[in-house]
């Protein structure tokens, strides 16, 4: 294996809060950037409803701590990555924003990989350990 990605810092717990963190702010920011400091000329709600709605999708079960949730999370999350590199490169005036964005989406990826990984191994091995007793 040449990368190792199980550094010994890293915890379910501070995973969870890791990608909780990272995606309410990204949440809020979204909000802020496209519905108040820069928002759509027409029909400005419906542009942001369209662009908050795949990121609410996973709400549920990033509140329940589902890891099977959060590893489909890193999914839907890159389409914000994407979004904010394109801004970054297009859209002078608002690419501290983007910048932003593409942060927190990094921030929530390695989160909701992590804690996918790591705590999906502690429910298997739980999960061992109960039926061998």
């Amino acid at each position: 294996m040449l990368l190792n990605f199980s550094p010994r810092f890293m915890t379910p717990k501070i995973s969870l809060y890791l990608t909780l963190s990272g995606y309410f702010a990204l949440l809020l920011l979204l909000i802020i950037w496209h519905g108040f400091m820069y928002p759509a000329a027409s029909q400005p709600w419906l542009i942001l409803a369209f662009i908050i709605t795949p990121l609410l999708l996973p709400l549920n079960g990033l509140l329940k701590e589902k890891p099977y949730t959060y590893a489909w999370t890193s999914f839907v999350i890159m389409l914000y990555f994407m979004h904010g590199v394109v801004e970054v490169w297009a859209n002078a005036n608002e690419r501290i924003y983007a910048v932003l964005e593409v942060y927190l989406t990094v921030q929530v990826y390695i989160g909701a990989i992590y804690y996918a990984r790591l705590q999906g191994r502690a429910l298997k091995n739980s999960d061992k350990d109960n039926t061998e007793k």
